[in-house]
C-alpha cells in the first residue's frame, strides 16, 4: 500500500545526497528489455542505479541481490521485496542440482529487465574485480535482452566506511552501448570484454 510512496521518498533522498547526474552514452532510456550489469562497491549500489532509470523504466527493472544480507531483517526483506521487487539469489547452492540463475531467468522470462552487479561481491578497491560467469550465462540463456553496462563512479566515497554524514560530492551513472553475445565468443572472452566495456565508462582509467 505504502510501496509507492516509499520507493518514491528513498530515490528522491538517493538523488539528493548523491547529487545524482544519468550520462546515456552508450544507448538511450527506452522500454526495452535490458540487463544493467555494474560496478559494486556499496550497498546502495542499485538503489541510485534504479532512481537513475525514468519512472517508467524504474517499474520494469528489478535488482537481483543476495538473500543471504538482504533476507536477514525485517526492513531489508521490506526494503527488497516490498519497495524494489528485488530477486532474491541465494550465493551458496543448498544442492548440487540448484541453479543460482534460475529467479533471474525466471524474472528475464517474466518481461523484466534486471540490475546485476557480475563482480559478485561489493569491491572497496578502485578497479573492477573479476566478473563471475552468471553474466555470460544469462547472455547465452536469454540473447534477446540487451546487457547495458553501467559504471557508478563516487558512490562510495559519499558515504565511506564509518562515516555518518555524507560527503558532498557529485555520483554519476554512465550507461554505456548495449553488448551481445557473439556465437564463437568463450566464456572468458565475453567476461573479459564485458569488463573492459564497463571499465571504459570509469570517470578516469583504472
Amino acid at each position: 500500500m505504502f510501496e509507492p510512496l516509499v520507493a518514491t521518498l528513498i530515490t528522491a533522498g538517493a538523488r539528493s545526497i548523491t547529487g545524482a547526474r544519468s550520462l546515456w552514452l552508450g544507448c538511450t532510456p527506452e522500454p526495452v528489455q535490458r540487463i544493467y550489469f555494474a560496478n559494486h562497491s556499496s550497498h546502495g549500489d542499485f538503489v541510485l542505479l534504479w532512481a537513475s532509470l525514468p519512472p517508467a523504466l524504474r517499474k520494469l527493472t528489478r535488482p537481483v541481490a543476495g538473500a543471504d544480507y538482504w533476507q536477514s531483517s525485517p526492513l531489508r526483506r521490506y526494503i527488497i521485496n516490498g519497495v524494489f521487487n528485488g530477486v532474491m539469489v541465494d550465493r551458496q547452492r543448498k544442492t548440487p542440482d540448484s541453479n543460482p540463475l534460475q529467479p533471474m531467468l525466471d524474472a528475464l522470462e517474466n518481461g523484466d529487465s534486471l540490475i546485476i552487479f557480475p563482480e559478485g561481491t561489493r569491491n572497496l578497491e578502485d578497479g573492477l574485480l573479476p566478473f563471475k560467469s552468471g553474466l555470460y550465462h544469462l547472455a547465452k540463456s536469454y540473447p534477446q535482452a540487451e546487457l547495458v553496462p553501467v559504471w557508478i563512479a563516487n558512490l562510495n566515497r559519499v558515504m565511506p566506511k564509518g562515516r555518518i554524514l555524507p560527503l558532498p560530492l557529485l555520483c554519476t551513472t554512465s550507461f554505456g552501448a548495449p553488448l551481445q553475445l557473439d556465437s564463437e565468443e568463450s566464456k572468458e572472452q565475453f567476461l573479459s570484454r564485458s569488463r573492459e566495456a564497463l571499465l571504459a565508462l570509469a570517470p578516469e582509467q583504472l
